[in-house]
């Protein structure tokens, strides 16, 4: 710190300060106090008036033989088992195609974008008229095909299934990092691949692949995170149902807090939420020390 100890220095350094004031304000007050006061409610019972009752490890201890809870936090793990890889695998094929040199690819570009601009809500109405099990057109398709009429949304087989294919909608956001991603390859070892006699596929596997891997990483951490969260989607079109299939982990402490007013055991369950989320991300960054290349070719 020996850099402080020029006059100038120190006041560069509470300008900087100065400067950034709103957003240490904001953070401390937004973030790291309410973090902080939610771990001190997870110890006491507490309906969100009057005064907190301290009851020590009780609310972690209810959680522990909470039916619901254990069902809430399987289907939250299903959902996003499913939702995270595939979304995955749909944003590097609209990266691909975003990619393409084509004279239309503006137009492609936005087209395969503006479906993850659109309010949430509004997707997920979207989505029940197209599941619907009697005039919607993806079951009608899926009967021309000679498939089965499947009702999603009112059936706890595929009820988690079709919100895995509602998440879809959004990956329009994650095509436009694969698309960065993509931009920022050398062209030089596709020539060199060409010259190799590398076909399309064997170019994607080699070079193209191997190089998205710190793109993938940072999606698979982002997509672990909001899909541990899914809230909106289950609230809006199943509520929960049917017969909890849909009753999700962020679902269940959302009725916790605002619908049986246990506010104590919510905060509980969003300290839970928090641990497995931050053990998930460690497994997914430890593992990835095997498959993420960081190597940059110029």
């Amino acid at each position: 710190m020996s850099w402080l100890r020029s006059p100038l220095e120190r006041r560069k350094l509470l300008l900087g300060l100065l400067f950034i004031s709103p957003w240490i304000v904001g953070f401390l007050a937004f973030t790291v106090y309410p973090v902080l006061y939610t771990l001190r409610i997870s110890f006491t019972r507490y309906s969100g008036f009057g005064e907190p009752m301290w009851v020590g490890l009780a609310n972690y201890k209810a959680l522990w033989t909470d039916t619901v809870f254990w069902q809430s936090l399987q289907n939250t793990l299903y959902y996003t088992a499913l939702a995270v890889p595939i979304g995955v695998v749909v944003a590097m094929l609209m990266a691909l195609a975003m990619n393409q040199p084509l004279r239309e690819v503006s137009l492609y570009r936005a087209a395969l974008y503006l479906p993850s601009v659109l309010p949430l809500f509004a997707v997920s109405f979207i989505f029940i008229a197209l599941l619907d099990p009697n005039r919607g057109i993806f079951n009608q398709l899926m009967v021309a095909l000679g498939l089965p009429n499947i009702n999603w949304f009112g059936d706890p087989r595929y009820a988690k299934l079709g919100l895995v294919l509602l998440a879809q909608f959004g990956a329009g956001n994650t095509a436009l990092v694969f698309l960065a991603g993509l931009k920022a390859i050398p062209k030089t070892l596709y020539e060199a691949a060409v010259l190799d006699g590398a076909g399309p596929v064997r170019r994607f596997w080699s070079v193209t692949l191997p190089l998205m891997t710190p793109v993938i990483l940072y999606s698979l951490i982002l997509g672990l995170s909001l899909g541990l969260q899914v809230f909106a989607q289950a609230y809006i079109i199943t509520n929960g149902g049917p017969a909890n299939a849909t009753n999700f982990y962020v679902f269940y402490l959302y009725n916790q807090a605002f619908r049986y007013s246990s506010m104590g055991a919510a905060s509980a369950m969003a300290w839970v939420l928090f641990i497995i989320t931050l053990l998930l991300s460690l497994l997914i960054f430890r593992t990835s020390r095997r498959w993420v290349n960081y190597e940059t070719v110029a």
